[in-house]
């Protein structure tokens, strides 16, 4: 892993085009400086001395198990040889669902995405209000400066997926900083250090998945517990291979930001509708009848014209049922009718592992029994 991760390269972003077919008779290794009549920014990998920085757009680190566990993160990233940059709210806790208040929040990812030296931004953490710090985060800033990773997931939905919706700039969906910290990388957790150093572009399911976290606040540095076999769900139950450019996040936050001065979907659906889209969704909070609700809602937003797939990741109220409707039922009774591929109960999401899906990225999906891999078309 060391050598993996010191051996990534660097350098700036270039532009790749589509493929065609999954892969058979495509262009896929010709750099273009746009698609269409749009582009997106890939941000450059890291390589061994660059500079990682933290924020904490939603909750910090400043409670057990994830003081610790952030603490341990920051000893493991230095050991491969990265210097760290440690924003202000990483230890707060005197906001209201995040970390500081709103402003402050906002401060802090402006800050972070205009410095030259920082290279990478982890969140901290998920948790329950980032969507009241986006009055504050200069979009139009970030969309102008050189690109930068962002990787977070949940609530950092609210960020991970404007980026590419209003910046044309490509995000990580994937751990938080306090994930890195676990004793032992999960090879989850080491595959989304391998996507920001460029050592990896394709990804495959894990084996098995965590019901029930052994970490608590004894016990900050546990990895995932994993016992329960990975068995995805295929609507229709089919091997498929289809591409496009990805797009999604946590559900319960993607519903809250559609009809929103923030809800640019349509306008991004249309520059890149020769790509198709690929929708990753998961869910936090939501039952079986708020997912049904939360499509249905996107759907009559109009986010699912050009769709190309559906991926969908566990569901933290994984096995559920409500008035005989399961969490099969919510997802395909509302998108069945775009006869599309809808793979279910995937490594995405609340209940880890979870494969890093680059958000706004061109990438090919394919199946082949109860295995998944996703490579994306990203190359420097």
């Amino acid at each position: 892993m060391l050598y993996d991760i010191k051996k990534a390269i660097g350098g700036r972003y270039v532009f790749y085009t589509a493929v065609n077919d999954c892969g058979r008779n495509s262009n896929r290794d010709k750099p273009v400086r746009q698609r269409g009549w749009g582009f997106m920014r890939i941000p450059g990998f890291l390589k061994a001395g660059d500079c990682i920085g933290f924020a904490a757009p939603s909750f910090g680190c400043n409670i057990e198990p994830y003081k610790t566990a952030f603490g341990n993160a920051q000893k493991k990233w230095k050991e491969y040889g990265f210097c760290l940059d440690i924003g202000p709210n990483c230890y707060e806790g005197k906001g209201i669902g995040i970390s500081n208040t709103p402003e402050l929040c906002g401060e802090e990812i402006n800050t972070y995405f205009a410095k030259e030296e920082v290279k990478a931004l982890i969140s901290c953490g998920g948790g329950e209000l980032m969507c009241e710090i986006l009055d504050y985060v200069d979009f139009e800033m970030i969309a102008k400066t050189e690109p930068k990773w962002f990787m977070g997931y949940s609530d950092n939905t609210n960020l991970t997926f404007l980026l590419a919706t209003l910046c044309d700039t490509a995000s990580i969906y994937g751990p938080c900083a306090a994930a890195f910290g676990m004793r032992t990388w999960h090879p989850a957790v080491k595959d989304a250090a391998r996507l920001l150093t460029g050592v990896k572009t394709t990804f495959n399911n894990y084996p098995a998945w965590e019901k029930e976290s052994l970490k608590d606040e004894e016990h900050p540095l546990e990895p995932y517990h994993v016992t329960e076999p990975f068995l995805m769900r295929r609507f229709p139950d089919e091997d498929v291979c289809f591409e496009g450019r990805l797009l999604g996040g946590c559900l319960d936050c993607l519903v809250s930001l559609a009809g929103t001065k923030y809800d640019r979907v349509n306008a991004f659906a249309e520059k890149y509708g020769t790509d198709g889209i690929i929708w990753y969704l998961e869910s936090c909070d939501l039952n079986v009848m708020g997912i049904r609700r939360a499509l249905w809602q996107l759907e009559h937003a109009g986010w699912f014209q050009n769709v190309k797939g559906f991926l969908i990741g566990r569901p933290l109220c994984f096995g559920e049922e409500m008035f005989g409707i399961n969490q099969y039922d919510a997802v395909t009774g509302i998108l069945e009718k775009y006869h599309v591929p809808i793979l279910m109960d995937l490594d995405i999401g609340h209940l880890p592992p979870m494969m890093p899906m680059v958000n706004g990225g061109y990438g090919v999906v394919e199946t082949m029994g109860n295995s998944i891999s996703i490579s994306y078309q990203i190359a420097w």
